[in-house]
């Protein structure tokens, strides 16, 4: 949401790797700069990014960025995990809204999710939270300090819901150690 763009600049262009997890963003924007976007963050780091387009197979180390005007969620087929898009309602004045992207993808990954929310203003992220925190995933949120807007964070860590409230130029490592950790405990 408000300040993401660059919040995600800075995040993306620190990872030390692309990590071997597929990686979903929604970033509250219109449609075609949503795309811009994707292009735009492709070229700053180890992370490929795409622009989520309708039944696209779910690959690790790829970015995966809700397109504007759409809701982006994650479904199983067979083995793999495809991407669905729709229209529907728009959830705390958003579409897209990461709280339709959390509740699809806290049953597919469980204990293996880690969600992260960035500044922006508003509530979204805090019900989606919730469904990762019930299904045992892990969730850091951005500081106050070096929010841009505390809205989306501050609500998720004023419910409780953080395991780790983090400083923006701290995520990507909070990002990179929590993978790590998770892959070698699996």
């Amino acid at each position: 949401s408000t300040g993401g763009p660059n919040a995600l600049h800075d995040v993306f262009s620190a990872l030390p790797a692309a990590p071997d997890v597929p990686i979903f963003v929604v970033q509250h924007m219109p449609p075609l700069f949503t795309g811009m976007l994707a292009e735009r963050l492709s070229k700053i780091g180890p992370v490929p990014f795409h622009e989520g387009a309708e039944g696209t197979i779910v690959e690790p180390g790829h970015a995966y960025l809700a397109p504007g005007g759409h809701h982006m969620e994650v479904r199983r087929d067979g083995v793999r995990m495809r991407l669905h898009l729709h229209d529907g309602p728009q959830e705390n004045s958003c579409r897209p809204a990461v709280d339709v992207l959390f509740r699809s993808v806290a049953p597919l990954y469980g204990s293996g999710l880690l969600a992260v929310v960035m500044t922006g203003m508003g509530q979204d992220g805090l019900r989606g939270c919730q469904h990762v925190r019930e299904r045992g995933g892990e969730i850091v949120v951005q500081d106050e300090a070096t929010s841009v807007v505390w809205g989306m964070p501050g609500y998720v860590a004023e419910a409780g819901l953080a395991d780790a409230i983090v400083p923006l130029p701290q995520i990507a490592g909070e990002i990179a150690r929590r993978v790590r950790d998770r892959r070698r405990a699996a």
